[in-house]
């Protein structure tokens, strides 16, 4: 499997399916409007494992109306059956909407909590990091050190192989929320 590059900067994977043709594989962001009831979320993640389409991430929140939720989901896979996995959803009875807001010009975020090691002789070093980064400092022990981190994937990626270097002992992210810029709704 080898990593390209597009031209906006989005990292593609390339695999050959099994009569050698190559095809793309990348993140997907998706954003759902669906009905706020028992099973619905399962009837999704349903769709998704009927194409062996793994989610990476997944966030559900209410909406202005409190009879509907907001969902975004994180997959990564095939654009062609991404495709074919839209048109499902949208024909659910419970999903209003659902679209593939990649490479869209929306907000993302993610939190992400970083526990590290951290002895003492190194603990002023990694709260002077923690500061320059806009990290928000939880808790701080004898051995331990927590830091709170919001900002995009890349950000958060990034911020881990810096903190690597002091013992990342567990790192825990929520998934990614979106939203529209301006006066777009964002679902």
């Amino acid at each position: 499997m080898a990593t390209a590059v597009s031209n906006n900067g989005t990292a593609k994977q390339a695999a050959t399916n099994g009569s050698g043709v190559n095809t793309a594989f990348r993140k997907h962001t998706l954003s759902l409007l669906v009905n706020n009831k028992p099973g619905v979320l399962i009837r999704i993640a349903l769709v998704f494992a009927r194409r062996a389409y793994n989610i990476d991430s997944l966030v559900v929140s209410p909406s202005k109306d409190p009879s509907f939720s907001v969902m975004n989901i994180v997959a990564s896979g095939d654009e062609k059956v991404l495709d074919q996995i839209l048109k499902q959803l949208n024909k659910l009875v419970d999903v209003l909407h659902a679209s593939d807001r990649t490479g869209q010009d929306i907000i993302q975020r993610e939190l992400a909590l970083f526990k590290l090691h951290c002895e003492e002789d190194a603990r002023s070093d990694v709260l002077q990091l923690a500061h320059a980064m806009n990290c928000e400092i939880v808790e701080v022990s004898e051995h331990v050190t927590i830091l709170q981190m919001t900002g995009d994937t890349e950000r958060l990626d990034s911020a881990h192989r810096v903190f690597e270097k002091y013992g990342v002992e567990e790192m825990i992210r929520t998934g990614k929320v979106l939203m529209a810029r301006g006066q777009e709704i964002t679902s």
